[in-house]
């Protein structure tokens, strides 16, 4: 009796199928039959593809395309570097806008202050980052609660709750507010630098955090009380992370030492004095950041609304202009022994065993028999390029006309290739540099101009939203 119930009620669907799912109409945009007919027929059974076949399932794509001839006579001269010391490793996270950041000031700290070495914290401003960027979401969720569930402003802040990437102006906000300590004060954790577990963790804290404000706010909660409520998230988002990533200091002693390891002065400090003693730049005021967006008007200032880290911080703003601006600014300051963040689409065409970015590392064109031809203006608008890593520009190679020939970066992948260094040549600059942020010494006439223009505002879901995140899967 059963078996047949289950046979009746089995035929009963069956015949519903055709109005629940009904057929495409004919010419409706599917793969019939006849086009795979089609396909079978239209790809060569040949021994070329035979073989091109085999050698790919056998070594992967990238293996294959290495264009050996672009290996000869490549030569690591650099007309003009940056003085720098030691490389910095971070590890299985996004951080790497963090330790750009930092890497970049602790070589004008080693510089100014005769240091033989010194490496920042990055557990320390990261732990704050996570904290600021944790109040960034609840606070744009309570100023939103009015908004639709629906509201494309609303379902991208519950998309992007919380990230361990980030950009430039996280690094000025949160240097600025919170100081930095030497990395023996607040070392690295195991979480610190594998961020995964804990990135989904705090996501999922935050996201169910915010669900209960919109719900307050829904139910006729007042601003006062959904600040209280927020401000008790916050304590155990703090609690979470100081579990962690360890509780940062609010001060510390430091025994600063010469070149041979003799002890110079111990003093005591907050972060925040430790930072104003050895670096004390107005990382907000004195920097500028440039952008190179084909797909928008050059010589315009644009601001992406909540492209920045902390509620209070200021939105990631920025000149646009030519690759070649970049270039001029960026060559006055390594002249001038300044080292600039910078930020790429680093996966493309590297080398990782040479270290090296070039346009003709890898010739997918001929293996594959297709042609790659989108300029980076199509591939920005089609999602296909964009930003993923920052680093420390230190190094330029000039011509005798003093037009540049390569670039040099510092990494933070450890050491390496180049010891820890990449290489770019002046056309992967060209079609995968995407920012450079410059102190205001070495911008242009033109530049000042655009800087004083009202920026215009872009959605957060912009492509060039400056989300820089490392990459930690490169192509086989």
């Amino acid at each position: 009796m059963m078996k047949k119930s289950l046979l009746i009620i089995g035929a009963a669907f069956s015949l519903a199928l055709p109005s629940a799912f009904a057929a495409a109409p004919v010419n409706g945009g599917g793969i019939s039959e006849a086009d795979i007919t089609a396909f079978r027929n239209a790809y060569e059974k040949t021994p070329a593809n035979k073989a091109i076949h085999n050698a790919i399932a056998g070594n992967g794509i990238t293996a294959l395309a290495n264009n050996h001839s672009n290996l000869a006579n490549f030569d690591n001269h650099f007309s003009h570097r940056v003085k720098s010391k030691g490389i910095t490793n971070q590890r299985s996270s996004g951080r790497c806008w963090l330790f750009t950041g930092l890497n970049v000031l602790r070589a004008q700290m080693m510089r100014d202050h005769n240091l033989p070495k010194l490496e920042l914290s990055q557990n320390y401003n990261f732990f704050w980052d996570q904290l600021e960027k944790s109040n960034l979401f609840l606070q744009g969720i309570i100023d939103t609660a009015s908004l639709p569930e629906d509201d494309r402003k609303v379902d991208w802040l519950f998309s992007n709750a919380i990230a361990d990437g980030g950009q430039y102006t996280g690094v000025a906000d949160n240097l600025m507010k919170y100081g930095v300590v030497p990395i023996e004060v607040m070392p690295e954790t195991h979480t610190s630098k594998a961020t995964s577990k804990l990135r989904s963790l705090m996501k999922l804290r935050l996201s169910e955090d915010g669900l209960e404000l919109r719900r307050m706010a829904a139910a006729g909660a007042n601003a006062k009380k959904l600040d209280a409520r927020k401000k008790e998230m916050l304590t155990e988002v703090y609690r979470i992370l100081a579990l962690n990533l360890g509780e940062p200091p609010t001060e510390f002693t430091w025994t600063r030492r010469d070149a041979d390891g003799n002890a110079v002065s111990t003093d005591t400090y907050t972060p925040q004095s430790f930072y104003k003693t050895f670096a004390g730049n107005d990382l907000k005021g004195d920097y500028v950041m440039l952008m190179n967006d084909p797909t928008r008007e050059y010589y315009k200032l644009y601001e992406i609304e909540y492209d920045r880290h902390n509620y209070d911080g200021y939105n990631w703003t920025y000149v646009n202009l030519p690759a070649d601006d970049l270039k001029e600014m960026a060559i006055a300051s390594i002249k001038d022994n300044n080292a600039m963040y910078i930020s790429c689409d680093v996966n493309k065409f590297l080398d990782r065993e040479r270290g090296v970015l070039d346009l003709n590392n890898f010739d997918y064109d001929s293996l594959l028999g297709t042609k790659f031809g989108m300029d980076k203006a199509d591939r920005i608008r089609t999602h296909s390029s964009a930003s993923s890593h920052a680093m420390t520009l230190v190094a330029v190679d000039l011509d005798e006309n003093g037009k540049s020939k390569k670039w040099m970066v510092e990494n933070s992948w450890g050491t390496g290739a180049n010891d820890g260094h990449l290489i770019m040549t002046d056309e992967w600059f060209n079609e995968y540099m995407f920012r450079v942020v410059v102190n205001k010494n070495y911008i242009t006439p033109k530049v000042k101009e655009v800087l004083k223009q009202n920026p215009t505002l872009l959605p957060p879901w912009d492509p060039m939203f400056a989300e820089d995140v490392d990459i930690v899967d490169f192509e086989d």
